[in-house]
């Protein structure tokens, strides 16, 4: 499978433009089918600890590499330090944790999963540790910063970035930060561009990953009303014009507006036939005037707001 890749500064090591996401992929299945996207041609894997599957993951990541399908070097593994270990000396506890439960020697990126603290909880108590009762306890993200530059510093992950951060947030960590942040991690969809947070990103040097590719369609099972009343984009009639153009699916074309962008992506599926499918952007090219009727379809429509759901406003 033919692929391409951003490179990441400060460190200049290249990141896949196509991932595979394992956010609510489940626990029983999530080995098999991280092989399978290996074995489909993915190299960068997306992961959090909140996941909860960062184990199962790992399973499959060394299957992948004891068959001869991989290398380690091959792949690029992401995840994410929640919530609750934004403390200084949490930070490296969190990250030991997802290295061993993934099973790895080093991460290539590990992100500030949320600009949001919450209480601490110990790991013995509950892991992952989710949203709890949503209890904050403020931590400055400069003291966050600190410890996630001392991982990369350590040598234990190549690259540091920050995820579902505003332009805002991110000119507060570039004014401080000795290891600069390589990746922004957000939600980009045709209902939410993001545009000017993605120009702002790529003009301080940041590389951009989007999630939620497809929009409503990653939040319809998790019961969103909002996502459940919208449009579907794969049946958004412009896209399907699009589509019929280049004798692709709805999801081939969104993901190839993304990536004509030079946003990274992460779809994810837990069927084969369309995991194949979605790795198959390569080989065709949108027309300006198309990009730009996607490009046009912005709310802009957000889907993953903790002040819907947390009653904590970071996008107010």
């Amino acid at each position: 499978m033919a692929t391409q890749s951003l490179i990441l500064q400060p460190g200049g090591y290249k990141m896949p433009l196509l991932g595979f996401g394992t956010w609510k992929v489940d626990k029983n299945s999530t080995a098999d089918v991280v092989y399978k996207a290996i074995e489909a041609g993915y190299r960068l894997l997306d992961c959090a600890c909140d996941y909860g599957n960062e184990v199962q993951v790992g399973q499959g990541i060394k299957r992948a590499i004891e068959s001869g399908l991989v290398t380690r070097e091959e792949l690029f593994i992401t995840s994410k330090l929640w919530n609750t270990y934004h403390h200084k000396e949490h930070v490296p506890q969190a990250f030991a944790r997802t290295l061993s439960d993934l099973g790895l020697e080093y991460l290539d990126l590990y992100l500030i999963h949320f600009p949001i603290s919450l209480k601490y909880v110990p790991m013995e108590e509950r892991y992952p540790p989710e949203w709890g009762n949503m209890e904050q306890d403020p931590v400055p993200v400069h003291e966050t910063w600190a410890a996630m530059e001392e991982l990369v510093l350590g040598g234990k992950v190549r690259n540091i970035g920050v995820s579902n951060f505003s332009a805002i947030l991110l000119m507060d960590v570039l004014s401080y930060a000795r290891v600069k942040p390589a990746v922004l991690h957000i939600e980009v969809h045709p209902y939410l561009n993001n545009a000017d947070l993605i120009k702002f990103a790529q003009s301080q040097g940041l590389q951009v990953t989007g999630y939620s590719n497809f929009g409503p369609a990653s939040y319809v099972e998790l019961g969103s009303p909002s996502a459940q009343a919208a449009v579907p984009l794969f049946k958004e009639e412009r896209i399907v014009k699009i589509a019929a153009n280049h004798n692709k699916t709805t999801a081939q074309v969104i993901l190839r507006w993304l990536v004509q962008n030079k946003v990274a992506v992460i779809p994810k599926s837990n069927d084969p036939a369309r995991v194949a499918q979605n790795a198959d952007i390569f080989d065709f090219v949108l027309s300006e005037e198309e990009m730009a009727t996607i490009n046009g379809m912005n709310i802009p429509f957000r889907l993953n707001d903790p002040g819907v759901y947390a009653n904590i406003p970071i996008y107010a």
